[in-house]
């Protein structure tokens, strides 16, 4: 009987459990689902795995998950997602590897082939001589008119070309990288009454050596000339040219405004701007561009070789190179060249690389656009020209950028002795945008400038410069650093005069109220001169420095050099940076009106020589002033 019973009871018994285990299951999985809703985990075909929340669950329940995780991490990912779109950014232009090839950099146009013995031929010499009367009357209206030998250039073919590369084999020889690829360039070229034949030289030039794929126009502005033939005639000639547009601004308003409209129409991505009398040599363009692609903060100027103003001769650059010159200033703020300090001549290794100056001309560069208007352009605010290329290489410099020259890049200028156009409203224009300029990036050492220009202290006394809060606000937004960096970073090497100089101004000779005056271009060595005191500084304003000399440090550090004979001007010995002034600049001041070396006493000239022997030293008084007062000097007499 209970043999029987027992299948019946384990049959019972099986159901029983099979019915308690169906519970527990769908029970794990109820609460499987709600754990899982909990812990927001994700479709598994988009995440990688259920991440635990910590802080929420239990030790227990972050086991169960990774549990689960492993499980799903197992199966294989059977869906492929779509790819992921990589967009280019703005500007970004497509290139290939290597270097451009010789094809790649065609010139725009092929020059015609030249006859070698026309006149300027390979940019040899055109002598004007044995003209007839005619001739002669057309060669000096062409100077006086453009203050260059206009006769010469109209008989030199626009087409010359300037004979066989004669830069250094690495120039010859370099290489231009595909990537990043030479960004493309428009010229921009200002012009006011230029002479025909040296406008269009400049424009035939720019197509033939610059190659086509980079030229992206070239810019013809015309600053309101009145000459005919720079109107319709020029409009009907270029048309030939695609590439070349003419614009036009009613009224004068000189080279900065005119270079700001020319970038205002301009489609390159660089801007290069060329004066109106220019030729390139071979492979000018390439440095440049190449360098700003390098570089996008870099604003690179050619190697400026000089067309005499006379002949029309191009000075070609030699094969061997040659001894290369950077821009300066003075502290009249006038822009000059120096030769390069040895620290950086180490730093070239070759031709190819580029050279850091501290200043840079303004006629010929170029400039990344977009760059060129983050810095700020030019200041609108200042007219005509003058001061803007100082004001430009300061806030390059202050504000991040860099100024180079690329020696491998050769373009001359005809340089002029004097400008042939006229100012509206008068030469002190200048002066007002060199006072702009000094009130935005010079700091305290624009005293140094306004003690040296009477006229410029004059305009900032009235505030009669205009308003520069937007370039002030440019300064501030574009976090430049002030002037003492730059002096101390960029242009090491420049003498710094006292800001506070002991005394400051003319020096007059009190017997016959003359004052000193070192004439017109002395740059030492020349005689000094005793002149009507005019209180405009210039010739005549002298520095009694700390160091007992008396500087005339204008354009040049030039000291009274006590010497046997009169008062000489010869550069001070004393530069700064261990160096020291010697005996013959040293002055002591003595009392109220005598100055004197250790070999001679500062004395009077009354144009007969005298000696020093013969004189009291009553006789060797003279007013040393500042600002209004007077200061100044006379001659020297060896004292025996």
């Amino acid at each position: 009987m209970a043999l029987k019973k027992t299948p019946k009871l384990f049959k019972t018994f099986f159901h029983w459990k099979l019915w308690k285990f169906s519970i527990i299951v769908f029970f794990f999985l109820v609460f499987l689902f709600l754990l899982q809703r909990e812990v927001g985990v994700q479709d598994f075909k988009d995440e990688a795995g259920i991440e635990p929340v910590v802080g929420k669950k239990s030790h227990v329940l972050g086991l169960v998950l990774n549990a689960m995780n492993n499980i799903k991490g197992a199966k294989p990912k059977m869906q492929i997602k779509a790819p992921i779109r990589q967009t280019k950014v703005p500007g970004e232009r497509h290139c290939l590897p290597g270097h451009y090839t010789p094809v790649e950099l065609k010139p725009f146009l092929d020059r015609p082939l030249q006859d070698p013995n026309a006149p300027g031929a390979s940019g040899k010499a055109f002598k004007t001589i044995n003209l007839s009367s005619e001739e002669q009357k057309e060669k000096q209206a062409g100077e006086e008119k453009h203050c260059f030998n206009a006769f010469a250039s109209d008989r030199i073919s626009l087409h010359r070309d300037l004979g066989p590369d004669t830069r250094p084999p690495e120039c010859i020889e370099q290489k231009f990288k595909r990537c990043p690829p030479l960004p493309t360039t428009s010229i921009v070229i200002v012009f006011h009454n230029e002479a025909w034949s040296t406008l269009l030289r400049t424009v035939h030039s720019v197509m033939y050596t610059s190659p086509a794929i980079l030229l992206k126009e070239i810019i013809l502005v015309d600053d309101a000339s009145v000459d005919e033939y720079l109107h319709d005639k020029l409009e009907e000639y270029v048309k030939q040219f695609q590439i070349v547009k003419v614009v036009r601004q009613k009224e004068r308003k000189g080279l900065i405004t005119a270079r700001l409209l020319g970038a205002s129409v301009a489609t390159g991505e660089t801007l290069t701007f060329l004066d109106a009398h220019c030729e390139c040599f071979y492979g000018w363009l390439e440095p440049l561009l190449a360098r700003i692609a390098e570089n996008p903060v870099a604003v690179v100027s050619p190697d400026i070789a000089s067309i005499d103003l006379n002949t029309f001769e191009f000075s070609k650059p030699s094969p061997y190179g040659h001894s290369h010159n950077r821009g300066n200033f003075d502290w009249s703020l006038s822009f000059g060249w120096e030769s390069l300090p040895k620290h950086e001549n180490k730093r070239r290794k070759d031709e190819t690389y580029p050279i850091r100056t501290p200043t840079f001309a303004g006629g010929l560069f170029s400039i990344s656009k977009e760059y060129f208007e983050h810095i700020g352009s030019y200041d609108e605010e200042m007219e005509i020209w003058g001061g803007e290329n100082i004001e430009m290489s300061f806030r390059v410099w202050q504000c991040g950028g860099q100024l180079e020259i690329m020696p491998c890049s050769v373009v001359g200028h005809v340089f002029r002795s004097k400008s042939p156009h006229t100012f509206p409203k008068g030469t002190q224009v200048i002066t007002r945008n060199q006072v702009r300029l000094a009130e935005v990036w010079m700091d305290e050492y624009k005293e140094i400038f306004y003690r040296r220009n009477t006229e410029a202290a004059k305009i900032v006394k009235q505030k009669t410069f205009g308003d520069i809060s937007k370039r002030l606000a440019l300064r501030q937004r574009l976090l430049c650093k002030n002037f003492t960096w730059y002096l101390t970073n960029v242009y090491p090497e420049a003498y710094v005069p006292d800001l506070n100089p002991l005394f400051s101004g003319y020096l007059k000779n009190i017997g016959n109220r003359m004052c000193l005056d070192v004439g017109e271009n002395n740059h030492g060595g020349k005689p000094l001169i005793m002149y009507s005191c005019h209180g405009l500084g210039g010739n005549q304003y002298f520095e009694y420095s700390a160091h007992r000399e008396i500087r005339h440090n204008i354009q040049k550090e030039l000291c009274l050099h006590a010497s046997k004979g009169p008062v000489q001007l010869r550069e001070c010995s004393y530069k700064g940076q261990k160096t020291f002034a010697v005996g013959e600049e040293q002055w002591l001041h003595q009392k109220v009106h005598i100055l004197c070396s250790e070999m001679a006493f500062l004395l009077v000239n009354f144009g007969f020589s005298i000696k020093a022997k013969t004189l009291k030293p009553k006789k060797c008084k003279f007013s040393f002033g500042r600002k209004i007062d007077i200061i100044s000097a006379c001659q020297l007499q060896i004292k025996t």
